[in-house]
């Protein structure tokens, strides 16, 4: 009998073989053509931690790997999807701010501001819950839009867009081709 890692491996073999190309999976670039930096961390300040962690933990299902308070005055939560050392996604809350804050704006980046790209394999099933999670605000459903890519070729897209509780904008995607930069 064969076991289910040796049915899986031959599977892909035999798709490798017809020329199928599979879903795009991430994995690090190959050793010759690595730097020596890693973008490990984007943190985003925001207003109120726990208005913020139903959306990326509960929605998203990203884990939380680490939720201290720093010193009395900060706290940060780092949160993750498929690596723990890359990608990481830090929400900090200043606890000890003596200035009001304004309320969130809702509008499209401009210059000196981001845009947090996340890919969801299962971003249609998603989609939903992502939309009724309290603190959320939907620019964008779900929409099929075609990228330029290399060569006259296109790179399909599920795109859709929300703003989280703090107002940062971001996209969810579900890349349906091969990614820009993959090889082919």
């Amino acid at each position: 009998m064969i076991d289910r890692f040796s049915r899986i491996v031959m599977t892909a073999s035999v798709l490798l073989g017809l020329g199928v190309k599979s879903a795009a999976v991430a994995a690090p670039v190959p050793e010759a053509e690595r730097i020596p930096v890693d973008l490990r961390r984007t943190t985003l300040v925001v207003r109120d931690i726990d208005k913020s962690i139903p959306l990326y933990r509960d929605a998203l299902g990203m884990k939380v790997i680490y939720d201290q308070v720093i010193g009395g005055v900060t706290r940060l939560v780092l949160l993750r999807a498929n690596d723990d050392f890359v990608g990481v996604l830090g929400l900090m809350q200043r606890l000890n701010l003596t200035e009001p804050t304004l309320p969130p704006t809702f509008h499209k980046a401009k210059p000196g501001e981001h845009i947090l790209v996340f890919n969801l394999k299962d971003l249609d099933e998603r989609f939903e819950k992502i939309r009724t999670t309290p603190n959320v605000t939907v620019s964008e459903p779900p929409k099929r839009i075609d990228y330029p890519g290399a060569g006259g070729s296109t790179i399909p897209v599920m795109f859709s867009a929300i703003w989280d509780a703090d107002g940062n904008f971001i996209e969810l995607n579900r890349i349906m081709g091969v990614p820009a930069g993959s090889s082919k």
